[in-house]
């Protein structure tokens, strides 16, 4: 019941967020704003319902220290990114005609906000968090980055592959990140710099979902297994490895810190750790 009742609330301001950024998407500052108080409502939504439901405070989207968190995370997301880019555009499969567009960028900092925010928050602090009580850290991360991938099969340009790639460098990576830190403002963090990078910097595709209009002015070209073809770079085999790269580096945190949930223990998982990097 707790399960359902957090999940249908955070849905709800999913639903809600989404709905009103798609409404004015064609117009950059209005979409900056408008993601932007997405973001908000749904973490507003999220400590609400877990107030409600578990009796505690969330400490895991705490406000305390919130924008280093957030800050490291974004530089960890856009970091990976940028390391694929480095690898597509030294193999000649990626190159700047120019500049792009300033305001294009700014629409898009509030939608990859509204959408790092409310996808971690039910991927991450509901899914990933009440499935790990009952079935441990690992098979927690194997279902509910399937599950994350799966849910990119209803994008424009979607492909088995694409989702496949998202499962892995995306679903499995940010619930690694998740159970090393006890902390949403990191995984919103990393998620916000992979995304806003791909989208509102290199002006890539983001994930099936058309091409974007960022700060450079940039092409693409190559063999798919490279760049990803129509889906974008989450595609690549650098994504995936960079990705799977980075899971196990926030899995061996995490076990460092004693914050792996074993199978079969259900013993609650420490949500309000101290949301810390890798040391």
């Amino acid at each position: 019941m707790r399960f359902v009742r957090q999940f249908l609330a955070v849905l709800a301001a999913y639903a809600v967020g989404g709905v009103a950024i798609n409404a004015v998407k064609d117009n950059d500052w209005l979409t900056l704003v408008v993601g932007l108080t997405a973001a908000a409502l749904v973490l507003f939504v999220y400590g609400w319902v877990v107030r409600r439901t578990e009796r505690r405070q969330a400490l895991d989207v705490a406000l305390e220290g919130a924008g280093a968190t957030f800050g490291w995370g974004t530089l960890i997301g856009a970091g990976m990114f940028s390391a694929v880019i480095v690898n597509l555009s030294t193999s000649g499969h990626y190159e700047v005609d120019g500049l792009g567009s300033v305001q294009g960028a700014i629409g898009l900092v509030g939608f990859m906000a509204g959408a790092a925010a409310t996808e971690e928050v039910v991927y991450r602090g509901v899914l990933f968090r009440i499935v790990e009580e009952h079935l441990g850290t690992y098979l927690a991360l194997a279902l509910t980055g399937v599950v994350f991938g799966l849910s990119h099969l209803l994008n424009e340009d979607a492909t088995l592959w694409g989702a496949v790639a998202i499962a892995i460098e995306a679903g499995f990576m940010l619930a690694a990140a998740y159970a090393a830190t006890r902390n949403l403002w990191l995984t919103i963090g990393v998620h916000f710099g992979w995304n806003f990078a791909a989208g509102g910097v290199f002006s890539t595709v983001v994930s099936g979902n058309g091409s974007s209009e960022g700060l450079l002015d940039a092409t693409m070209s190559g063999p798919k297994l490279l760049t990803g073809g129509d889906f974008g770079p989450e595609g690549s085999v650098y994504s995936v490895g960079f990705g799977a790269l980075l899971t196990l580096v926030f899995l061996w945190l995490a076990h460092r810190r004693g914050h792996i949930v074993p199978f079969g223990s259900r013993r609650a998982a420490r949500a309000g750790s101290a949301a810390t990097l890798p040391r």
